[in-house]
């Protein structure tokens, strides 16, 4: 297996894997928006492939981690991970520890000593997920939306 870059390329993977997610995912918008976070350097798109073939030579993605370096005016800098998505045909097999790893390295690279993720309260499985490969629970809070259109 291997993690790469993600680009444009990776629009219908991204947008298949990210149907796995359910809820509320905006499908129809997110070849444009992928289109412009590639576009920001303060953003980074990683996809994950798994071999397909004994020889090496024949890959398909099995997830992705979408991450953005933010700089908080009472926290200061942290990279936020805003989303990973592993095949439900991959999981439990090293694929989300090493698309958090190459958001990590991406962290390290651009002198950001934090890495930051939230869950869902209904996403059971990475609230054992996270604190398995070394993440702490900081704390638990409500998210309050208003449309403006």
């Amino acid at each position: 297996m291997r993690v790469r870059r993600a680009t444009l390329e990776d629009i219908p993977v991204i947008t298949r894997l990210a149907e796995q997610l359910g809820g509320a995912v905006d499908l129809e918008g997110m070849p444009q928006r992928l289109k412009r976070i590639l576009d920001h350097a303060h953003h980074a798109v990683f996809v994950a492939e798994r071999d397909t073939s004994d020889d090496g030579l024949s890959s398909e993605p099995c997830g992705f981690v979408a991450a953005e370096h933010r700089v908080l005016l009472h926290f200061g800098e942290l990279i936020e991970l805003m989303s990973l998505v592993v095949d439900d045909d991959c999981r439990r097999q090293g694929v989300g520890t090493q698309l958090v790893a190459a958001v990590e390295a991406w962290a390290a690279r651009r002198g950001v000593p934090r890495v930051r993720v939230r869950s869902s309260l209904t996403r059971s499985g990475s609230h054992d997920f996270y604190p398995a490969i070394g993440y702490q629970l900081e704390k638990t809070q409500h998210c309050y939306q208003r449309s403006l259109a």
